[in-house]
């Protein structure tokens, strides 16, 4: 007879992928909690780093916690704790792999939080991001909520715009306990997942909603901040792909929104990728006289001239010298 998970694993195995049952956030939340307990630690990579160091390994299988939730290897039953490996099927994201099996989710560290977020490689359409972007979106948002603090502005609605697995909106909230917080995105799949890890993290005052940016949610807010999908993927999956002049489509709008929907004294503070071409940007150039025509103060940087190098070698990036990461601050008058 079989067991109850072992029913639903050989359930699940004879899904087709889009049938497969969605997490179980009880039994994730708890997964979390034992990862945590065991000190578990991993820094995301590129993809392409990801896959050079799977291709250069000796080894095929997983030997240990980092490399099933980090690295997306597959795993026999031997190589991590049975009461980890239970919590993996009880939340339903242990997958049958030849003789053993591999995790649906990977799971992340930052600032001492664990982030469930998807497995390598992020293939599917509703694929929840995590990677070097998250870190340096995370650093920067964390110098401008201490400014923020220092001045003395009252932050008491909150808006993390495309918020994913929920880093953004997990620091707002560390930071603005007393505010509510707002973690929007348009893929469900991030929303399940945000939810649980910003559960896993304390934090209260964490909602998560669907929406296209800002366009299903009402009201003002005194802070909207966001690191949208900026690449132009020619599948256009929701968390890569950014539409517009060279991927600036999602970012463009979200100015043109936060303008509107900023309250007086409220700040927008976007973390995004621009393609330069003939040594310009054209994200600056499309921006600048929005906000000016606005009355915004604001300051505009590259935080990191080169990243994701590898696109340039796509059709869609043919003009481009190279894809910066830059950090926008749009302040809106009091008055």
């Amino acid at each position: 007879m079989l067991t109850a998970t072992a029913s639903a694993v050989m359930q699940a195995a004879s899904c087709p992928p889009f049938a497969r049952p969605l997490p179980e956030p009880a039994a994730l939340l708890d997964l979390g909690r034992a990862l945590l307990a065991a000190d578990y630690r991993f820094t995301t990579v590129t993809p392409a780093t990801h896959s050079r160091v799977k291709a250069r390994s000796g080894h095929v299988w997983a030997n240990d916690l980092a490399d099933i939730f980090g690295w997306s290897r597959p795993f026999h039953a031997d190589a991590l704790p049975a009461d980890v490996l239970h919590l993996m099927h009880r939340a339903g994201i242990a997958q049958p792999h030849r003789d053993g099996w591999r995790s649906t989710l990977r799971a992340s560290t930052l600032d001492g939080a664990l982030y469930f977020h998807s497995a390598y490689p992020t293939n599917d359409s509703d694929a929840v991001f995590f990677g070097p972007d998250t870190y340096r979106f995370a650093r920067a948002l964390r110098t401008e909520l201490a400014a923020l603090a220092a001045a003395g502005r009252p932050v008491l609605r909150v808006a993390d715009v495309g918020a994913g697995a929920g880093p953004g909106a997990a620091t707002v909230a560390q930071h603005y306990p007393a505010a509510e917080v707002l973690a929007l995105d348009i893929n469900d799949a991030a929303m399940r997942l945000c939810g649980v890890n910003t559960t896993l993290a304390g934090l209260p005052n964490v909602t998560t909603s669907h929406s296209n940016l800002l366009t299903d949610v009402p009201g003002q807010f005194d802070l909207i901040v966001s690191n949208p999908p900026y690449l132009l993927d020619k599948s256009e999956r929701s968390y890569r792909h950014g539409g517009g002049e060279l991927g600036t489509g999602l970012a463009l709008d979200l100015v043109r929104q936060a303008i509107v929907r900023l309250a007086p004294g409220g700040s927008l503070l976007l973390y995004t990728g621009v393609a330069m071409v003939g040594n310009q940007d054209p994200f600056l150039r499309a921006i600048a006289p929005l906000l000016a025509d606005a009355g915004m103060q604001w300051t505009y940087e590259e935080i990191d001239p080169d990243v994701f190098g590898e696109e340039l070698d796509t059709q869609a990036y043919a003009e481009a010298d190279r894809i910066a990461a830059v950090w926008l601050k749009a302040s809106k008058p009091l008055h």
